[in-house]
């Protein structure tokens, strides 16, 4: 089997994410290829299309999800928010919902919640969002409450809102609409998402899904996959099936003695790029990290971990050398502060803070 180097593999996944050459790829266009922009910070998925653009537009995220509505902001993989183009974004639902977490006794203890207040919540909350308006937080609960009669269910709500609505997106009964003033709101893809058409089947969705994984972050194996998608939380046999579902088009290769699908499309593109040496710098929560998840050694030294990974499911932004992460850094007073693991070639680092600041400016 024909075998690749991590330098490789993490040289031609920033091409492939618009890290090594920004260019003129449209927001939609770019969480396509990431599969999926994290959202759970508004701001930061601002940044990650940003940094991916030779020339930004402000506001050009905020026009895609409310006005062209060519993205949809809702939650999705690892249950965080995230922004997914329109006619992909049932796909990724999908397989959202096959971890069934909510069937598990110790979610229910700890949300109170049984399958059965779910269904009753979901239909509630389909029936209010029929019409097409959307709701801020208060007024859906209130909706549920009316049409069920349950007091139970509004208290239940009222202490796991979020993780109670997630079984919801999966399932298509809701995403986010346009704000009101601070408020968010929920709306029903059937009416705010142009051409929905509903959930596709599993195989349907696995190939739509594990096709664009591989297209950002191959080459891959199912466990990296399913780390990416649900922190490892599927069975091996639902994830092993999607992965047959999508096998037309794959191939495989060996990243330092391990094998990994990836495209076969993008296979000899693979094993001709060369190692990067360029710097480049990305904000929080940004899909090459995610993508990979925190704890691959190979793009995130172990005993730096912490301070990419910190308290409370904070990403940091990093600084990459070579394809891996060689530090973090934060805006002060407008200026990125580096503060680096090894060193960082000081001229390609100070291009890359001057562009940030541009950015932030």
């Amino acid at each position: 089997m024909t075998s690749v180097t991590w330098a490789q593999v993490l040289a031609w996944r920033m091409r492939r994410q618009f890290i090594e050459s920004p260019g003129g790829a449209p927001a939609v266009d770019i969480a396509r290829r990431l599969a999926g922009v994290q959202a759970q910070v508004a701001s930061a998925a601002g940044v990650a299309v940003a940094v991916r653009r030779a020339a930004p537009e402000p506001g050009e995220v905020t026009r895609a999800v409310l006005d062209d509505r060519t993205l949809v902001k809702t939650w999705a993989m690892r249950g965080t928010l995230h922004l997914l183009p329109a006619d992909e974004a049932a796909a990724y639902l999908v397989l959202c919902a096959a971890i069934r977490n909510w069937e598990k006794s110790g979610w229910q203890r700890n949300f109170g919640a049984t399958p059965a207040d779910l269904d009753a919540i979901a239909a509630a909350a389909a029936e209010a969002l029929a019409g097409g308006g959307a709701l801020t937080r208060e007024e859906l609960t209130a909706a549920v409450v009316e049409e069920t009669g349950s007091r139970h269910l509004a208290e239940v709500l009222g202490s796991g809102w979020g993780t109670l609505l997630k079984p919801l997106a999966w399932w298509g009964v809701l995403c986010f609409g346009p704000p009101q003033g601070t408020r968010v709101t929920f709306t029903s893809p059937a009416h705010w998402v142009p051409g929905w058409t509903g959930l596709p089947p599993m195989d349907e969705a696995a190939r739509t899904v594990v096709r664009a994984y591989l297209g950002a972050h191959g080459p891959a194996t199912p466990e990296m996959f399913d780390n990416w998608l649900m922190r490892k939380g599927n069975r091996k046999k639902d994830v092993k099936s999607w992965f047959a579902a999508a096998e037309d088009g794959l191939s495989t290769v060996e990243v330092e003695g391990v094998p990994m699908y990836i495209l076969e499309e993008h296979r000899e593109e693979l094993l001709d790029t060369a190692p990067t040496t360029s710097v480049r710098l990305l904000g929080a929560f940004d899909q090459y990290v995610l993508g990979a998840g925190t704890s691959a050694t190979y793009l995130i030294p172990v005993e730096h971990r912490a301070e990419v990974s910190r308290a409370g499911g904070w990403i940091s932004p990093v600084v990459l050398h070579e394809g891996r992460v060689a530090g973090v850094w934060e805006m002060k007073d407008g200026d990125p502060v580096v503060t680096a693991f090894e060193d960082v070639p000081a001229g390609p680092l100070e291009a890359e803070t001057a562009r940030l600041r541009r950015l932030a400016g």
